[in-house]
């Protein structure tokens, strides 16, 4: 058998045995493993295995995983996610939808903390989905509401899937943070502009809160403020040169523990509960990266990227046919897969296409992202619908689903934006005083 026949046969097990929910990091380890062991020798593929896991376990610039995951669960336990929810609530909530709006306003703040779109969902599910019941909202704006504005929790830095994609494709990670910014706000007033579409057209589907006054409106904001103050410390930091994104996360981890002990909204309780879960998620992370570069040479080896990339330059569709066609495959395959894996199975062979056609690859990068939040919420498998369904369970899924789609309109509507003007993506990166 060719190398090239053993390659995608290692790709088809791959998908089958991710079908069957073997974790992606398991299911990589094993094909990766077995295809370099096929492909040279057993003792070669042990010894990229234990090569790998060094060398990336020694990293400092993967300290910026954990410590930005702290930073999250740290905020959550304290109550900053809350409280931002709270003040948008008070300046819009008496609009139509102005709760939903709210809620992804919120998203996005608690997204510049978390870097987790799950976690983004969860959260702000549990903090909204309840008050938009008792004002009569249709559960199927509510619930969409929340599981398009959790998405938000990739695109905004710090996000994991932009250290994944740096890790994987050897990029600035604090450049790819930045340049997540701009396409995450645009993508928030996106989402806020598709519910007050939504509920221009049928009132009903979101009534008008409370109006509240001027005094609430002012304590409220204020309330926002140590958020914000962190947000604008770490992203700020990196995009002036101050930080390098390692020393970001440190910096936000440590404010965000020192408000909570200052302000006692954080218990050693709630500190000991973020420290697990942060150990807990980096460690999936960490599995995932690990696995990914045993599967990189498996691919590497059996000449599948050269191939694909040969097939898809042979094409007479041009660059951008070529990007579209790429961004495709992502489409269909967030409708099936989970979107770190879709990351570390397609980088190896889309990256040196893109690259080799005059794309930027931090801008790629910023695209890939978006059409990984995209697969978050596309059915059958989007993640954050089944995240939000665990909080409001007696909403049907079917609602759910339907309550999102029009949300990824508006997701489709940034990926357009992003190819006709790139400089979206890459105004902040470019501008930064440091080198991230």
């Amino acid at each position: 058998m060719s190398p090239e026949m053993i390659g995608l046969t290692g790709i088809v097990v791959m998908l089958i045995l991710l079908a069957f929910r073997v974790p992606v990091a398991i299911a990589m380890f094993l094909v990766g493993l077995a295809g370099v062991a096929i492909l040279r020798n057993p003792t070669v593929a042990f010894s990229f295995l234990a090569s790998e896991s060094f060398s990336l376990s020694a990293s400092a610039d993967l300290l910026v995983i954990p410590l930005f995951i702290l930073m999250g669960n740290v905020a959550t336990e304290s109550g900053m996610s809350r409280k931002l929810y709270d003040a948008a609530y008070s300046w819009i909530g008496h609009w139509r939808g102005g709760l939903a709006s709210a809620t992804v306003i919120g998203s996005g703040g608690f997204a510049a903390l978390s870097g987790s779109s799950v976690a983004s969902a969860l959260t702000m599910g549990r903090v909204s989905l309840g008050e938009m019941e008792r004002f009569n909202y249709s559960p199927r704006l509510s619930t969409g509401a929340v599981a398009a504005g959790g998405t938000l929790g990739i695109l905004i830095p710090p996000s994991t899937g932009f250290v994944l994609y740096a890790i994987l494709t050897q990029q600035s990670i604090g450049r790819l943070f930045l340049a997540g910014v701009l396409p995450g706000l645009v993508l928030m007033v996106l989402f806020i502009c598709t519910i007050l579409i939504l509920t221009t057209i049928n009132p009903a589907l979101g009534p008008r809160g409370p109006v509240t006054s001027w005094a609430q409106k002012g304590r409220a904001t204020l309330g926002s403020l140590p958020l914000i103050g962190l947000v604008c410390v770490t992203i700020g930091g990196i995009y002036g040169g101050l930080f390098s994104p390692t020393e970001a996360a440190g910096v936000g981890a440590l404010l965000a523990i020192l408000y909570g002990l200052v302000t006692r909204t954080l218990s050693f309780k709630g500190l000991f509960a973020a420290l697990t879960d942060s150990v807990s998620t980096t460690a999936v992370v960490m599995l995932i990266l690990i696995a990914a570069h045993v599967f990189g040479p498996f691919l590497a080896l059996s000449h599948v990227p050269t191939m694909v990339g040969a097939a898809l330059t042979s094409l007479p569709i041009g660059p951008y046919g070529i990007l579209l066609l790429i961004l495709g495959t992502y489409l269909v395959l967030g409708c099936f897969m989970e979107g770190y894996a879709m990351l570390v199975l397609t980088m190896p062979i889309f990256f040196p296409v893109v690259t080799g056609l005059g794309f930027d690859p931090i801008w790629f990068g910023v695209v890939v992202v978006v059409m990984l939040e995209m697969g978050l919420i596309t059915p059958p498998v989007g993640i954050n619908v089944f995240i939000v369904k665990s909080v409001a369970p007696q909403v049907p899924l079917s609602e759910i689903f339907w309550g999102v789609a029009p949300f990824l309109l508006a997701v489709a509507a940034l990926v357009g934006l992003l190819i006709l003007w790139p400089g979206l993506a890459l105004y902040l990166p470019n501008t930064m005083l440091g080198v991230g």
